[in-house]
């Protein structure tokens, strides 16, 4: 049987912690970023994914 092996187009766009939060960055926000705040760029790379699509990307990642 074949080894399973990560997603690694998730992989570059997800970090998961040590205590296992899944952190990845919303959409979208890699344009216009000259007008926004300092706080508000920073709440867009932080972004803390939960429920069933947390699940189904430590799925995904899990070689």
């Amino acid at each position: 049987m074949p080894k399973k092996k990560a997603h690694k187009g998730l992989a570059k766009r997800v970090k998961v912690t040590k205590n296992g939060k899944v952190l990845g960055a919303k959409t979208g926000f890699h344009h216009k970023l000259v007008k926004r705040p300092a706080s508000r760029k920073r709440q867009a790379r932080e972004l803390n994914v939960q429920g069933q699509l947390r699940k189904t990307f430590l799925e995904l990642l899990s070689a």
